[in-house]
């Protein structure tokens, strides 16, 4: 089950380029098609009900500004795509918010490319979070400061999957199946919080490596315990396990489901999702 149709998030950003390189190397192998999508970040609402020019000429001005840079952003990226002698590809101008007009057009692809929101960037901070939420699809996430080289070489050297048996975490292997049946390793890892916690019960029951071999997928499963790494002042332990084993693995990919928390409960108490997020410096397949 390959990746036949693979939408790529492009912007006029210095990442935005090894970003559609990555994407057009999948879709290559894949056999699939590659859309780039440039967003100008103004809701399709306003656009509907804008002011005449006449009206609002300052707000006129804007829409034209974001547009042409959304232009650009498409421009470059067929640029890259006709240097990667991708054969099937196609670039679009989408007039929405970044969120929700990439979310919605990801209902109509197999997979999801993004980069990690930069530590400087304060204009979308909830970009990510929002398209794994709301896109129904599994996204690919690439770190804004990758610790090495992202290709699909390095993609494919090893990769960890976060393994709960939750439906997120089904959801993400699901998803990751292509890339698994690539990879040269495959590391199934159970994050064991101990006490009266039922993942590593549950884990287990629902054994994930049958269901791999089954789709030419070799993996080996370990359970690694939390044991003393809980305190204050490091409130996700489950996160910063994930990001030191991969590490420690050189893992050239995490692949884990994303979970979903009120904004109070999320601030109070941290989370797996968020943390990776914001620490990640390894490209991380995740689905909601």
């Amino acid at each position: 089950m390959p990746y036949h149709t693979i939408l790529v998030h492009v912007d006029t950003s210095v990442r935005a380029a090894g970003r559609v390189r990555l994407a057009a190397e999948l879709a290559h192998a894949c056999d699939g098609h590659l859309v780039g999508a440039a967003l100008t970040g103004v809701s399709r609402m306003l656009y509907h009900h804008q002011p005449h020019a006449a009206d609002d000429p300052h707000f006129a001005l804007h829409l034209a500004f974001v547009r042409e840079r959304a232009v650009e952003a498409v421009a470059a990226f067929r640029r890259e795509a006709q240097a990667c002698a991708l054969p099937s590809f196609e670039g679009h101008v989408i007039d929405d918010e970044a969120g929700a007009g990439l979310s919605l057009h990801a209902r109509a692809a197999d997979l999801v490319v993004l980069g990690q929101a930069a530590p400087d960037n304060t204009a979308e901070p909830d970009f990510c979070p929002h398209v794994l939420l709301h896109a129904g699809r599994p996204v690919l996430m690439l770190p804004a400061n990758p610790a090495a080289e992202v290709n699909l070489t390095s993609l494919g050297r090893e990769v960890l999957v976060a393994w709960d048996a939750s439906r997120a975490a089904g959801r993400a292997l699901l998803g990751a199946l292509p890339l698994l049946q690539r990879a040269q390793r495959v590391n199934i890892a159970v994050i064991d919080e101990g006490g009266a916690n039922r993942v590593r019960l549950d884990a287990m029951t629902a054994d994930p490596l049958p269901f791999l071999a089954r789709h030419g997928v070799r993996a080996t499963l370990e359970v690694h315990a939390l044991a003393g790494r809980r305190n204050l002042l490091h409130r996700d332990a489950t996160g910063d396990a994930l990001l030191s084993l991969a590490a420690e693995r050189r893992s050239g990919l995490l692949v884990m489901g994303a979970y979903a928390h009120s904004r109070m409960r999320e601030t109070i108490l941290g989370g797996a999702t968020r943390f990776v997020l914001a620490e990640m410096t390894l490209p991380v397949l995740m689905a909601h």
